[in-house]
């Protein structure tokens, strides 16, 4: 089955304000649900399929433009194809920081500094990257850093997420005293907080909404 057929077999309807998933072809392995799309993996293949929501399709062409952007660049995955509402890129197997944080998975500073590196040459072919949090970086089975989620690499606005990342890293995950392994529900605590105390009023209250079912 082609791509755009393997896209055009999920049927995704809103029910209440929320995207429900209603069906999706036996080729497809529902592997994560976003903000703006349902994720699967296409069985037998090391390649995932991102089908965005109905209210959210604009983004498919936008995100598609960005990885087009940097094809070929060993910190992303690869753009296979794209239509008005999917798009097709590399399944990455491996951990995000918030799930190496969740199991206790170290996160060596040479992951950091190749972070750094991936948006760094991003930034050279002409992104602006934003969003960099703990759930869209991840390190592959073979120990490597990849970053996936980049629809927001164009953002006109200054994101210190990643900036602020860092900084805790240096000045407390590399301590030896601080813990390698923490709970889910104090993660989530401190992205609470974090988004709280640093982000605007306006953006503030689109992540308000967001918890119950509207996009950031």
């Amino acid at each position: 089955m082609e791509f755009n057929q393997l896209a055009s077999s999920v049927v995704i309807e809103m029910v209440e304000g929320r995207p429900s998933l209603r069906s999706y072809s036996d080729q497809l392995e529902l592997i994560g649900v976003g903000r703006s799309a349902f994720v699967f993996k296409i069985t037998k293949q090391a390649i995932a399929i991102k089908v965005y929501f109905p209210q959210m399709e604009d983004i498919a062409k936008v995100e598609a433009a960005n990885y087009q952007r940097i094809q070929g660049n060993p910190y992303y995955p690869h753009l296979y194809d794209y239509g008005d509402s999917y798009i097709v890129i590399d399944y990455i197997e491996g951990f995000t920081l918030f799930q190496c944080l969740e199991k206790g998975i170290h996160i060596k500073t040479e992951h950091i500094e190749s972070v750094q590196l991936a948006l760094r040459s991003a930034t050279e072919a002409g992104l602006k990257p934003s969003d960099i949090h703990l759930r869209n970086i991840m390190i592959d089975r073979n120990g490597n850093i990849k970053l996936i989620d980049i629809a927001r690499f164009n953002s006109k606005n200054i994101d210190k997420q990643w900036t602020d990342l860092q900084n805790a890293y240096y000045r407390y995950y590399a301590n030896k005293w601080f813990p390698k392994k923490i709970p889910t529900v104090i993660l989530n605590f401190i992205a609470d907080i974090y988004k709280k105390r640093f982000l605007p009023m306006s953006v503030r209250k689109v992540i308000f909404q967001d918890k119950n079912g509207i996009h950031v």
